[in-house]
Formats: structure tokens, C-alpha cells, sequence
């Protein structure tokens, strides 16, 4: 299995680890540090080694910042994970606040005493963090103080040590193009960029433009290290050659000049030396470097990661690969949802769910011959109350038995190496309550609606993620989480720069691949959400109209539960777009499943109103 369903680290170890963290921190003369869930490179996913804030505190959740003072210490989280962190978490010790609303630098400036001096790790914040920590600490009188030593590895008696998975080279068959020419591509931004080199701390970056992925940390194939372009094209990866075969390294040498990593930070301290100009993304990039970059007489320009908008922008390989990809995970889809239909309530569970939808996925990457590699995240497998949970992560300790007259929210994806796959979809178990259909057809009123929309290029995000949500207002609802993240190719699931959210400012170009998942959760009760990954492309011109438009492509090839959808609620237009979908689905999927499964898409597939759906 590639999913653990061990339960997070014990909140009950938590006292004695915040009282070692005090005392180092009285030791030290600092009245507080700040524990992000982060490392060196910024990513989503840690490796064991980096994984401090879950050891120190218990919250295993992909986003958040602990603040531990003498007396008293904070867990900063945003919205998909207020129940989860008090789950995960002992209350007697930590109190909660927003990372969106309140976050570190707010709150530091409204509760630290002037003349306090708070701790950090120049390694795990970003230059645009540590802005933003500045000006607030600056504002009330508290000194921030960048440590050599990070308090929590000092007091982590059995850290574990840093991973050494072998790396691989990703062909260009399914890459699209030769590292070499990307990497001519990004030598010429940077000099555009007004710098001598740029410093790629980005993992996913590096995968991208050396066309290489490897598996040091869970679900995503990254192998983890830093690389210094240059505009000269005298590159260097800094990367522990002990995770290369001989194949590899005579492939990375004639690209880059290898070196281990414990000489990048001395490599960026003597270009600084030598006056260079080098490219620091705010918003990647670690404290750190800057540090090393200013202490030593260079430059920093402040400039976005060369290789993230080539990255995100997928070529005609990797859209073909996805596309692949969707039609073999729909066929697992497929195989995973006429099972669901056929259990009887409480005769599964949680659990059970997750490792029967692995097994369809390996049998489907085994037909296909393109194995499954991983997940490409923890599945959400949330039933009942649990579904409300937004990033749910069932474990043998919460694991429930999926009840008569409950919801089962199932939010999971896959690593083929032809591309990356994310979907979700919500079933009843039993009987649903009409709230809970009205409830999944405003969601899936919404999901149509960015599914259908046309918009001018250069949109961003932003601009779009109220279409999602509007069938959900009228009628006083909402969800707490952005719309869409950004998908990579046999990458991150969760990529950047591009997503639909309120957050979301980067213009969406063609080529991205974005989720499409809005959602509604009753905390206690019941979670709906619906997700399909979606790309953008170039929409016919409008007659009349004069600029140039974007629609969007659906990739996900899965039908939507019949029993769940209030047929009256659908305009027209959006009971056309279901049929033609589930037409798609059935022409696209119908000629892999066999037998059973064929027969329950044929019947999932069919149009609306071809026949009552049951409730």
C-alpha cells in the first residue's frame, strides 16, 4: 500500500517536547520561535527529517505555523483544517488562530512585548515571509532573530536522516522536450531578468527542467536538491550523487556540473563574492540565501523561479500524457464506484474504501502496462461527519463504517508516468436526505459553471473562482477552501503559480492544468465535494466578438452519482453539459471495463432523463 493509515503523532507527547523547546529557547535567551511546516525547498510534501511541526505539536495537515513562547504557544491553520487540527492536536496546550486572517507577522504584532526577541529558522521561511515578519516585528519593538541552529533538530534526539531515493530520468516522450533546450530557455530569462544566475530551490523545478524525478518525499516523484542557473549556461545541481546510478550521472554531467549538497550554500556565498547577480524567488526562495547572497557583497534580484510558468504551461507530450493518464484512472474510477454501489450500508468502511480503489488502480496501470507509481496525495476517504472534514486522513483510529443514510466523500488521485490525476466524488450510502441532494447539486451546479465558461485570455484566477461558488450563495452557502489548485505533469498535484481562488493572481495560460472542485461541508454531518482536473485551450472566437477567449477541457473521465443530482435544479444548459459529459465518459472508458463494470457505466452514463433515478 502506498497510504499508512497510522495515526498521527500522539498529542500526548506534545508537553514534554514544548517544554525541551522552552528551555532551549530560555537557554538561548530568545522568548519565542516559529515552527512553519516547511523545509528548505518550500514544497507540500516534507521528508521525514523535515517534518517538525507534526513532531512538535501532533498536526499532520499540509499547511500551517506553530508559535511557541514561554508561556504560551499558537497553531496558525487555514480553513481546510480547523477540525483536524484540534483532532491532532492537545487543546490544553496549543490555542488556534487563521493563517489567512491573523497570521504569525499580524499576531506577533498584537500580542509580542516591545523588546521581546523571537527565534526563527533563515531555512524554512521565504524572503517574502521574512519581509512581512520584519515590518510587523520592527512595528512593535520585538527583535526577530535568524538562528544558525534550528531548536526543534536540537532537541529531535531520533530525526531521521535525509532520504537517498535513486533518481530517474524522465523520458522525452513523455517530457515533450530535451533538458538541454529548457534549459537554454531558462538561461535566456535569466539574463532577461537582469541577473547573472538564479537559484532553484524548487524541487519541481529542477524534476522539470533537468527532465528527472526521484522519491524522497511521499507522493510526489522529487528528488530533492538545489541547482544555481546561469545565464552563461554554466549550471550547477547540487544533489547527492550517492541517489545516482551511472546512467544518470553521465546524463546530469553533461548538463550541469554535479556537486554534493553541503557546498551550495558556499557556492552562492563565492559567487557573491565575484559581485553576482542572482535571481531569488520571494516567494520560494529561503531567508537564507539572501543572507548569504548580502553578507558576501553581492546582489539579489528579486525575480520568480525561471522554470515555473514553462512548467505549469504543459507542451503537447504532456497534455497527451494526462489525457492518457485520465482514461486509465477513469477505468480504476470506474471499477472503484460500481463497487461502492454494490456495498450494503456498514459493510465497508473507510479503509476498506482506499486500499479496494488502490487495487483498481494498480489492475488498471497493469493492463495498461504504465504502473501505478503512488498516489499523488493521502486519500481523503471520509464518510458521515467525516466528510465534513475538509482534509480529512482516515486512520485506524478514526476509521468508520460508511452508514445507511450518510455521505462518503472520496478525494483521491494518482501517479502514472504520463501524468498526475486528482478527482473527487461524493455517493450516498443508503438513502439521502433531500438536503444533501439540493446540497450536491448546487456543487455540481457550480462545477459546470467553470466548466462551461469562456473568458478572455490573460485571466487570472481570481477573476473566476466566484463562478464556482455562485449557485452555492444563492442559497446563503459556501465552502472554505479556493476552487482550484494548479496539477503538474507526473509532478506535484499541487502546483504553482496558477489556481482559482480568491488568492489566485497569476494569469491562467494555455496549457495549465487546474482542478475544479468546489464543495459544501455541514460540520457533524456530512461533506460534498466534486472535482475534476480541467485544461485550459483556446475557445472558437465568439461570433461578433473582437478578443481573443480561453474555455477549459475536462480531463477527469468519471460519472456523477445519479441518485444525488436534483434534476430541477439544472438549467437547460447545464443538463446538456451533464449528458454530453457522460457521453464522453462512456465512449472514452466504455472500451476498457468489461463485464459488471461496463454495464454500471453504461447505466451511470446514461442522459438525465432517460430514465428516474431511484432515491
Amino acid at each position: 500500500m502506498f497510504q499508512s493509515f497510522d495515526s498521527s503523532s500522539d498529542p500526548s507527547l506534545a508537553s514534554a517536547r514544548v517544554a525541551a523547546l522552552r528551555a532551549w529557547l530560555a537557554a538561548n535567551g530568545l522568548d519565542g520561535f516559529l515552527v512553519p511546516r516547511a523545509d528548505e525547498h518550500q514544497g507540500e510534501y516534507v521528508p521525514a527529517r523535515a517534518a517538525r511541526l507534526k513532531w512538535l505539536t501532533g498536526f499532520s495537515g499540509s499547511a500551517g505555523v506553530a508559535l511557541v513562547l514561554a508561556d504560551r504557544a499558537v497553531i496558525f491553520i487555514d480553513g481546510r483544517y480547523t477540525l483536524q487540527v484540534r483532532k491532532e492536536t492537545d487543546p490544553a496546550i496549543f490555542g488556534y488562530d487563521s493563517l489567512i486572517d491573523n497570521p504569525p507577522a499580524k499576531w506577533i504584532g498584537q500580542n509580542l512585548k516591545s523588546g521581546a526577541r523571537l527565534g526563527f529558522d533563515p531555512w524554512l521561511h521565504t524572503t517574502g515571509e521574512v519581509d512581512t515578519l520584519k515590518a510587523a516585528a520592527k512595528k512593535a519593538g520585538v527583535e526577530l532573530v535568524p538562528l544558525e541552529t534550528n531548536p526543534v533538530d536540537a532537541i529531535w534526539e531520533d530525526q531521521p536522516a535525509p532520504p537517498l531515493t535513486p533518481v530517474e530520468i524522465q523520458p522525452v516522450a513523455f517530457a515533450g522536450e530535451l533538458a538541454k533546450d529548457k534549459l537554454v530557455r531558462l538561461a535566456a530569462a535569466i539574463e532577461e531578468d537582469g541577473a547573472t544566475h538564479a537559484v532553484l530551490t524548487d524541487p519541481s523545478s529542477i524534476a522539470w527542467a533537468f527532465n528527472i524525478r526521484g522519491n524522497d518525499v511521499p507522493h510526489t516523484p522529487l528528488a530533492l536538491g538545489f541547482a544555481i542557473l546561469a545565464a552563461d549556461g554554466s549550471h550547477r545541481l547540487f544533489m547527492d550523487r550517492a541517489k545516482f546510478s551511472r546512467e544518470v550521472e553521465a546524463y546530469l554531467t553533461q548538463l550541469a556540473e554535479p556537486h554534493q549538497p553541503d557546498t551550495f550554500a558556499p557556492a552562492i556565498a563565492d559567487l557573491a563574492t565575484q559581485g553576482a547577480r542572482i535571481a531569488l524567488d520571494p516567494v520560494l526562495a529561503a531567508e537564507k540565501l539572501r543572507m548569504l547572497v548580502e553578507a558576501n557583497g553581492g546582489t539579489v534580484v528579486a525575480a520568480a523561479d525561471p522554470a515555473r510558468i514553462p512548467r505549469a504551461t504543459k507542451n503537447r507530450a504532456e497534455l497527451e500524457g494526462s489525457r492518457a493518464a485520465h482514461r486509465r484512472d477513469g477505468a480504476a474510477i470506474a471499477g472503484m464506484l460500481c463497487w461502492l454501489d454494490r456495498q450494503q450500508p456498514g459493510e465497508t468502511d473507510e479503509i476498506r474504501a482506499v486500499e479496494a480503489l488502490e487495487n483498481f488502480r494498480r489492475r488498471a496501470g497493469e493492463e495498461t502496462q504504465m504502473p501505478l507509481r503512488d498516489v499523488s496525495f493521502e486519500t481523503i476517504s471520509g464518510s458521515g461527519p467525516n466528510g465534513a472534514v475538509i482534509h480529512y486522513r482516515v486512520s485506524r483510529a478514526t476509521n468508520r463504517k460508511l452508514g445507511d443514510g450518510e455521505l462518503f466523500l472520496l478525494d483521491s488521485g494518482a501517479q502514472y508516468q504520463d501524468g498526475t490525476t486528482d478527482i473527487t466524488r461524493t455517493v450516498p450510502i443508503g438513502k439521502p436526505s433531500d438536503e444533501m441532494r439540493e446540497r450536491y447539486t448546487l456543487v455540481l451546479k457550480g462545477l459546470i459553471g467553470l466548466s462551461t465558461l469562456r473568458f478572455p485570455a490573460g485571466t487570472r484566477g481570481s477573476d473566476i473562482d466566484a463562478v464556482a461558488r455562485l449557485a452555492l450563495w444563492g442559497h446563503g452557502l459556501d465552502y472554505a477552501h479556493g476552487t482550484g489548485h494548479g496539477v503538474g505533469s507526473y509532478l506535484a498535484v499541487h502546483e504553482g503559480p496558477q489556481r482559482i481562488a480568491r488568492t489566485g493572481t497569476e494569469r491562467l495560460r494555455e496549457g495549465m492544468i487546474l482542478s475544479n472542485e468546489p464543495g459544501y461541508y455541514k460540520e457533524g454531518h456530512y461533506g460534498v465535494r466534486l472535482e475534476n482536473l480541467i485544461a485550459v485551450k483556446p475557445a472558437a472566437q465568439i461570433e461578433g466578438g473582437d478578443i481573443a477567449m480561453h474555455s477549459f477541457e475536462t480531463l477527469t473521465l468519471a460519472p456523477f452519482h445519479r441518485r444525488m443530482i436534483v434534476a430541477e435544479l439544472l438549467s437547460p444548459v447545464e443538463r446538456n453539459w451533464l449528458d454530453a459529459y457522460h457521453a464522453h465518459v462512456l465512449a472514452e472508458i466504455g472500451p476498457t471495463v468489461h463485464g459488471d463494470v461496463l454495464a454500471w457505466l453504461e447505466q451511470a452514463c446514461a442522459p438525465l432523463g432517460a430514465f428516474p433515478a431511484k432515491v
